[in-house]
């Protein structure tokens, strides 16, 4: 079944306007289907802050019918805010002690910005690994995206992921190594991902660790892995979230920075732009450049003019593997419902996979 709209959270309406069925919630109680509940710790920074909503709720709500989706979003301090989003937060998301209150089924971790060389530096240190520790003992999977698997490398097993020459940014094609897996059921075994990041855990790191390694791109680098266990944590590397224009927006974002004089040109996102979109783009630079030496106004840049030429070759298999994940948190906690853990599951292999 759909996502339930069982709070006032924008999103809903946002989601429902593109399409997405959502029910109310008085709707939802009148039927007769078995409820999961998602927690989404938002750590995004506010102008991404209400987009990833959007982009996790609706991959959640994509999944296979197999229950009503309740997905209860919220954050934790240390997160440079505005007093807008800080009063957004207040007004929209729940609190991680109602979270513990009423308990969850998964917990999705988003990416988030930092300004420290280590993770433990930064002021959302102490609240992530109070969420953290309380999902490894209360939640029956965790999915991270990005930021947080590296978060929870450095939490769990003390590895620090690894500075890279150039920032791997763009989308690129990657394969499935364990075929067999239950996350993996039915999907293509060759695909893109997006990625955007000035860091990486690598293959190595992951494998020292004894994580099982799901898909790694063609350069070797991993993108998904789960813990020894099979399924209590997801690790990805990449954004299977984003949307068709999450790169285009980055890329603009880091151009107006660029011509503010606060960071170099950036280059485009490999495998990307088309050459339609890149005659576009470079027409726009060419009018910014000019604009400049005459100390005019900058152009538009022409987002709108570039998005029909971009391609999504990642959203149907990103769909596929929340459908199959979903569907294995389905599982395990449906026999925990009926079975004593002890005797229904076997913990350190929930999904009994030989």
């Amino acid at each position: 079944m759909p996502l339930v709209a069982h709070t006032p959270l924008p999103s809903f309406d946002r989601l429902k306007q593109r399409g997405q069925e959502v029910l109310t919630l008085d709707r939802a109680l009148t039927q007769d289907i078995r409820e999961l509940h998602i927690g989404l710790l938002n750590m995004m920074p506010d102008a991404a802050l209400e987009i990833t909503e959007r982009q996790f709720m609706r991959l959640v709500g994509n999944s296979n019918q197999i229950a009503q989706f309740y997905v209860h979003v919220f954050s934790v301090p240390g997160l440079d805010r505005s007093p807008q989003t800080e009063a957004y937060i207040e007004k929209y998301y729940t609190s991680f002690e109602q979270v513990k209150k009423d308990g969850l089924d998964a917990l999705i971790i988003s990416g988030a910005n930092v300004a420290n060389p280590s993770l433990d530096q930064e002021n959302f240190w102490g609240p992530l690994t109070e969420v953290i520790e309380w999902a490894r003992l209360n939640v029956t999977s965790t999915l991270c995206s990005c930021l947080s698997t590296h978060a929870l490398m450095k939490y769990f097993y003390q590895i620090d992921r690894v500075k890279r020459d150039s920032k791997k940014w763009g989308v690129f094609e990657h394969r499935v190594t364990q075929p067999a897996h239950p996350l993996l059921r039915e999907i293509n075994t060759r695909f893109d991902v997006p990625h955007s990041r000035w860091n990486s855990i690598t293959r190595e790191q992951i494998e020292r660790a004894g994580l099982s390694l799901l898909i790694q791109s063609f350069d070797g680098e991993f993108h998904m892995a789960v813990s020894p266990d099979q399924l209590r944590i997801v690790y990805f590397q990449g954004h299977p979230e984003y949307d068709i224009n999450s790169l285009l927006k980055e890329y603009k974002r880091d151009l107006s920075l660029y011509f503010a004089g606060k960071n170099e040109q950036p280059p485009y996102p490999e495998n990307y732009f088309p050459l339609e979109a890149r005659d576009i783009a470079e027409r726009y630079l060419r009018q910014a450049h000019l604009a400049l030496e005459r100390g005019a106004e900058l152009p538009e840049f022409p987002e709108d003019d570039m998005l029909p030429y971009l391609d999504n070759t990642w959203g149907d298999t990103a769909r596929a593997i929340f459908n199959n994940w979903l569907g294995s948190v389905y599982q395990v906690t449906n026999v925990k419902r009926h079975i004593p853990f002890d005797e229904g599951i076997d913990p350190d292999n929930p999904l009994g996979i030989l």
